[in-house]
């Protein structure tokens, strides 16, 4: 745990009583501030008080007496209206922020040199993380993983020097973190997500570059540019006189990384190196996964990390549970978990790291459904549709993929390989790689991709990979 000494002696709300906030709870009691917890689930409330915390309905109690509100980044703060706790701390003059913020107050308190490296992006943010804490911990590195990823930032051990800190970050936690100041930062991609949460794209861009803006003055910012927004943001980033690392996997850079067959290579003043290969690494399938891997391995060579073992340290990663996660083999047919891949631009990725695709699809539709995902149908036999989403996504498919209404993941994964085990293809793929939300049919999508496992590990004949 961190404990949070920047509140000492002071009063603090804390609104969203799960996994982080009753983390950022306890990191502030254990620095010596007076915390007053509330959640609208009584459940939680429960648990908080069993816990030792105060709790009260934060509807009645005077704001004026808050240092102030910390707030689950789940709840709204700007869009589509602000939260009622954040409409109510800014009129008493209360400042709103997350539990990440606390731990960038700690860390410039106790150790503003300890190395903190923040990822972002629409997509590919979870698997660059889980990618640099694992090349870190490789290089020997005493190596703390967590927030948008999983684990509580305050969770976590405390920074000092020697030991890393690897950290995802999602658009909501950026917002409620003004202070953010990594040594390393790393921006993939911006795609349209989330645009309820932040009113416009432009918006939510402008939240995500603010992550590698914020950079240490003696940091790095490394940006994947292959579209618009970030090739823009790269260019104000190194206008304001911070290092800037590019990354391409689609255009030439004089200056950068970029792929060359499966070789990682670095452009600097007219010249060109090998870094990597990144060859027969199935958990780095495809081109979004070279852009994943550029990322993770400008990363560790910031943080001092030899070729060689950054080499040793891909070919050696495990790749992430529901991200092109390999789980099992029927005869030729391979079975692949994409449970992560929860909008078409994140199925996209998948669609284009193999052939003769049986995908199963649906669930929660978000805005746009599957027409952008017209360029990959030719790859597909056979389309198995579930959720909310498989009417909607029938008709875009009608008459360009076959496909069945198969309501259910367990049918689904049930006749994708049927089907596919009866084509007598080469290497057929059953892929889950829904473009949807989980929540019309599963809690997360943590719970809808392990579904999708055992019922994989099920059939007859399947050996786990």
């Amino acid at each position: 745990m961190i404990p949070v000494t920047s509140f000492a002696g002071k009063t603090v709300a804390v609104f969203g009583l799960g996994g982080s906030g009753l983390a950022s709870c306890h990191a502030l009691q254990a620095g010596g501030a007076e915390v007053i917890a509330c959640d609208d689930s009584i459940d939680r409330m429960v648990e908080a008080t069993q816990a030792g915390f105060i709790t009260a309905d934060l509807r009645t109690v005077a704001w004026g007496a808050f240092a102030a509100l910390i707030l689950t980044p789940g709840v709204p703060l700007t869009h589509p209206a602000p939260h009622w706790t954040v409409v109510a701390a800014q009129a008493a003059g209360v400042e709103v922020i997350g539990d990440i913020e606390l731990f960038c107050r700690e860390r410039k308190l106790h150790a503003p040199d300890a190395a903190f490296v923040a990822i972002t992006g629409t997509n590919g943010k979870s698997t660059t993380t889980a990618l640099v804490a694992h090349l870190m911990r490789e290089a020997g590195f005493d190596t703390q993983m967590g927030g948008n990823i999983g684990t509580a930032i305050l969770s976590l051990e405390p920074p000092r020097a020697g030991r890393v800190h690897v950290i995802e970050m999602s658009s909501y936690q950026i917002d409620l973190t003004p202070s953010l100041d990594p040594s390393v930062g790393i921006l993939l991609n911006v795609t349209p997500d989330h645009i309820d949460r932040h009113g416009t794209l432009a918006h939510y861009a402008a939240v995500k570059e603010r992550l590698v803006a914020g950079v240490q003055t003696s940091g790095t910012a490394i940006i994947g540019v292959d579209d618009d927004w970030c090739s823009k943001a790269a260019d104000r980033i190194e206008q304001a006189c911070k290092r800037v690392v590019r990354v391409s996997v689609e255009h030439p850079l004089a200056d950068g990384l970029t792929i060359k067959g499966s070789t990682i290579v670095r452009n600097a003043g007219g010249a060109q190196s090998d870094v990597v290969d990144i060859a027969g690494i199935g958990s780095l399938r495809g081109l979004h996964n070279a852009q994943n891997a550029a990322c993770a391995s400008a990363a560790a060579l910031a943080l001092g990390v030899s070729p060689a073992v950054l080499q040793k340290g891909l070919r050696s990663f495990p790749g992430l549970a529901h991200r092109m996660e390999q789980v099992g083999r029927q005869g030729t047919t391979l079975f692949v978990n994409d449970s992560k891949g929860t909008n078409a631009d994140a199925a996209a990725k998948a669609l284009s790291s193999f052939n003769d695709i049986f995908w199963i699809a649906g669930g929660k539709q978000k805005e746009g459904g599957i027409t952008s995902l017209a360029e990959f149908f030719p790859r597909i036999r056979g389309a198995y549709l579930i959720g909310e989403a498989a009417s909607d996504f029938a008709r875009t498919l009608d008459g360009k993929v076959p496909y069945e209404i198969s309501v259910s993941l367990d049918v689904a994964v049930a006749n994708a390989a049927r089907d596919a085990a009866e084509a007598g293809l080469a290497e057929p793929v059953v892929l889950l790689s829904p473009a949807c939300a989980s929540f019309d049919q599963f809690r997360n999508f943590e719970i809808r991709g392990d579904r999708f496992r055992e019922l994989v590990l099920a059939l007859d004949r399947v050996r786990a990979v």
